[in-house]
């Protein structure tokens, strides 16, 4: 299978084309399973996916939010699977599971969400981090509105050391807020 993704021009650099084929053509096979197998792709499996960069790959952009859209497709379909299998109420109870896991972090005050990065090592900037958790908090104690989107595409400055967060721990974190926002969606 090939996809018709634009590619980049130029000297400019994008995804290399034969790794996002085949994993495009994996994720179409997967997702058309009835009966999934052990190798089958996850919400999960795509959004941590990565791509070399190489001249004339695919535009970075439009694989992203291909990437995007596939991921909550997946996502939609586990809720949906879980639900066949156990019923509505247990994944009602998964969900509220995972996100009663991140509220602590979300209830935590300004400055000490996350722990601090490594000497010399580069992190987030706590006040750009501790500003989506406010938006985050909303979303999840009071049903603000917020677009999963607002999760994937947050961008922190970044600084060092002591005065940064550990850029590991809020990644890991924002991947657990998006697997959950997914779900919802």
């Amino acid at each position: 299978m090939s996809t018709t993704f634009p590619t980049m021009s130029g000297w400019k650099n994008g995804y290399d084309p034969d790794q996002v084929d085949r994993f495009f053509t994996k994720a179409r096979e997967s997702f058309e399973r009835d009966v999934p197998e052990a190798d089958d792709l996850t919400a999960q499996s795509v959004r941590t996916v990565g791509f070399d960069l190489v001249r004339k790959g695919y535009h970075v952009a439009v694989v992203d939010a291909a990437l995007d859209r596939l991921e909550d497709a997946f996502a939609q379909r586990q809720r949906d699977r879980l639900i066949q299998q156990r019923g509505q109420d247990a994944w009602m109870a998964e969900l509220s599971r995972s996100a009663a896991s991140l509220r602590g972090r979300l209830e935590r005050p300004d400055g000490e969400r996350f722990n601090r990065a490594a000497r010399g090592e580069v992190g987030y900037e706590p006040a750009d981090v501790d500003a989506l958790c406010e938006k985050l908090r909303g979303y999840f104690n009071d049903g603000v509105s917020m677009s999963v989107d607002e999760s994937r595409r947050a961008v922190f400055r970044t600084c060092k050391g002591e005065k940064a967060y550990d850029e590991d721990q809020v990644d890991a974190f924002l991947d657990r807020v998006v697997e959950v926002m997914a779900a919802v969606d």
